[in-house]
């Protein structure tokens, strides 16, 4: 049986469980559910808070689980035993980074050192820190950490950040660079990978990401320019090419990056092609 960990709550809960379950998993329907079992694939999923989730897969409890790069790290033991990252997931995408009260005169993450600094996340900012040689005290907060400044607990902050809206309305301004690039990761004990239940799995996520960044591409197009055309759309292992009943017409088709899509369809236009389709993938094995 595969055991799954898959954050109960917070902003990676929803779309952990969608993309579980587009990957054809069976998932909860009420969040007073905290475990399910999946008997068509023998799979049972277990529901965590989130920050919790590497620890019991590190401690071989669960086999794999759902949760934040940060989270992973922050919760990683000294003595290495820890959970590996196996995958990224593309969504949950945030960033670590600090951040003081407009005016307050700190401009740089060097001007930090001998100031107080408030987070969530003190194992990764101490490490940063260390690693930065910036002495500074570390004030330890379970949430809330954007109203440290105001409330005279902290000269600074640094916190997961997705948008900085939240930072801004504290009256608080960005400063450095990121401590660490975010999103969620599938995690698991070092050579979980190699389970065939784990690789099934991965290769179901893999396939929720491709349909989710690929489009399919349908095209009609005068044969004096089908090189041009495909060399626009190579596909992934190459287009399919058919020719039309119209003389000297092929039908193409060939998977396409949907950020590109418009772009794609512009110049095939301006080409010659014509009768350019677009639709949706569902689900993928490449």
């Amino acid at each position: 049986m595969l055991r799954i960990a898959v954050p109960n709550k917070g902003v990676l809960s929803e779309p952990a469980a969608e993309m579980l379950a587009e990957s054809g998993y069976h998932q909860r329907r009420s969040t007073k559910d905290l475990v399910v079992y999946d008997p068509e694939y023998d799979t049972e999923f277990f529901y965590l808070r989130p920050r919790d989730i590497a620890v019991y897969v590190a401690s071989g409890t669960l086999d794999v689980g759902i949760t934040g790069r940060d989270m992973l790290l922050e919760t990683a033991p000294e003595d290495g035993s820890a959970a590996v990252e196996v995958m990224p997931l593309g969504f949950g995408v945030s960033s670590f980074r600090f951040a003081a009260p407009v005016g307050s005169g700190i401009e740089r993450v060097e001007q930090l050192a001998g100031k107080r600094i408030a987070t969530a996340y003190p194992v990764l900012l101490r490490r940063f820190l260390a690693d930065s040689g910036i002495g500074a005290d570390v004030v330890k907060l379970d949430g809330a950490v954007e109203t440290a400044c105001r409330l005279g607990v902290a000269d600074a902050v640094c916190d997961v950040v997705e948008t900085g809206t939240t930072l801004r309305a504290a009256g608080l301004q960005v400063i450095g660079e990121p401590v660490l690039a975010s999103e969620a990761i599938l995690v698991g004990r070092e050579g979980a990978q190699e389970i065939p239940a784990v690789a099934q799995l991965r290769r179901r996520l893999q396939g929720v990401l491709v349909a989710r960044q690929y489009v399919m591409l349908d095209y009609d197009c005068p044969d004096e320019i089908l090189a041009e055309a495909t060399e626009i759309t190579p596909g992934m292992e190459g287009p399919t090419v058919s020719p039309l009943q119209r003389p000297g017409w092929s039908a193409v088709r060939a998977m396409v990056r949907r950020s590109e899509t418009n772009q794609i369809m512009d110049q095939l236009y301006e080409l010659g092609a014509r009768a350019i389709l677009v639709t949706s993938i569902h689900a993928s094995r490449l």
